[in-house]
């Protein structure tokens, strides 16, 4: 038996042409040149870059130029701008008219203190005020009883006088006709003499009497005058045991209970005026120096924002924080004072405290504490490249560039903490 080979299964292949593997080798040299064409730069790249990081991982910004608002928002309590509190003006027992949270109008009796010291002090006074009174008044009759006496006297000393003038005439004349001795004559001259030293001691003793009785007078009206201003103090002292409301309000919580003891200035309850309300706010103490009084503020409440300015400033430092108070305008704005606040209410306060217009500025981010605004990250060709810059005011959302960067640059401005201060980071997609 013949076992045949494979020669029948051969086939005879052509020899392939020169000019078609030239085609092929000519085609793959060109894709090989313009993929190295495009893979170059980004080679180039990465060969360049000292990190890498992917784009999710940053956020971008870019530098754009318009009005700048330096401003800080803070939150605030709701106070009533007047809430004036009462406290009890003597000891006693206090008895209540009102509830906490009756509405009461001004002058309103809010609370009665019964002190029957006080009281019975007041009365005391007011009888030792009216006896002085009355002795005043016995004064004065006695005065005028006196100066009648007086001028009885002047009078009698008069008609002496007047006697004595008439006698020393008829002596004259019957002493020239040699009627009368000469002792006679001489007796009528010393008798003349007597009547005028008594009409001039009456007159000076009845004026000297009128002074004395006058300050007597003077005096017991000064007493009785004193005497009026005590009772008046004591009157005023038991009329403030009644308080009453100061303002048109509220009644604020009680401090002690009905029927209870209370002593002098011991705080009793609160008026709370809700027609006027204040935004007591913390400010953090790094903003302590770049405050003023009457600085610009802007509320928000549901949604709506109040023109307001800053009024006060706590000229202490306590726990880091400083308090001030902010007042709603009540002038030029539509809604000057919101409708519906609550005491106590949390409200957002932003207290603009500069404006700069037209300036570079970026929004504002975490790449301002990671480089302390020394330098930021300017993005080229998905290449960040370490730049210097300097920065200005700082808002809460945006930041002055006061130099390093231009208009239209981007920038980096999420953290750079994960670059260690690489000067070139590739920014990969």
């Amino acid at each position: 038996m013949k076992i045949e080979d494979t020669s029948g299964q051969d086939v005879v292949l052509a020899k392939p042409s020169s000019k078609k593997s030239w085609l092929i080798g000519i085609t793959t040299l060109v894709v090989l040149v313009m993929l190295f064409s495009i893979a170059a730069p980004a080679l180039s790249s990465w060969s360049s870059g000292d990190a890498s990081i992917s784009r999710e991982r940053v956020r971008l910004a870019t530098v754009t130029r318009g009005d700048l608002v330096r401003d800080l928002s803070v939150q605030g309590r709701v106070v009533a701008a007047v809430s004036p509190r009462l406290y009890a003006t003597g000891q006693g027992t206090i008895t209540f008219m009102i509830d906490a949270g009756d509405v009461v109008t001004k002058d309103q009796e809010l609370a009665v203190i019964e002190s029957p010291e006080l009281t019975n002090q007041l009365k005391q006074e007011q009888a030792s005020l009216q006896s002085q009174t009355l002795e005043l008044e016995r004064q004065k009759i006695q005065a005028r009883k006196q100066a009648l006496a007086n001028q009885k006297s002047v009078d009698l000393a008069k008609v002496v006088l007047v006697a004595a003038q008439r006698e020393k005439r008829r002596a004259d004349k019957a002493y020239q006709y040699h009627s009368i001795s000469q002792i006679d004559f001489e007796k009528a001259q010393d008798d003349l003499q007597n009547a005028e030293l008594v009409f001039k001691h009456a007159e000076q003793d009845a004026l000297l009497n009128a002074e004395s009785l006058a300050f007597d007078i003077k005096t017991g009206l000064l007493q009785v005058e004193r005497q009026s201003l005590l009772v008046k103090e004591l009157q005023r002292k038991v009329d403030e045991l009644t308080l009453r409301s100061p303002v048109n309000g509220i009644a604020g919580n009680l401090a002690v209970k009905q029927k209870n003891q209370v002593s002098r200035n011991q705080p009793i309850l609160s008026v709370v005026d809700l027609s006027e309300f204040e935004l007591e706010v913390d400010i953090p103490e790094s903003y302590a120096d770049d405050l003023a009084i009457g600085m610009s503020a802007q509320v928000s409440v549901n949604g709506q924002t109040y023109a307001a300015n800053l009024v006060t400033i706590s000229p202490e430092i306590e726990n880091n924080q400083v308090t001030g108070r902010v007042r709603f305008a009540t002038t030029g704005e539509a809604n000057a004072h919101p409708a519906g606040l609550r005491q106590n209410q949390r409200l957002t306060t932003r207290i603009l405290m500069e404006s700069k217009n037209d300036v570079l500025m970026v929004q504002r981010g975490q790449f301002l504490e990671s480089s302390s605004g020394r330098f930021a990250y300017k993005v080229i060709d998905d290449v960040a490249h370490r730049v210097s810059i300097n920065t200005g005011v700082r808002s809460l959302s945006n930041v002055e560039i006061s130099d390093g960067l231009a208009q239209g640059d981007t920038i980096i401005i999420s953290s750079t903490d994960q670059f260690n201060n690489a000067e070139r980071v590739i920014i990969s997609n």
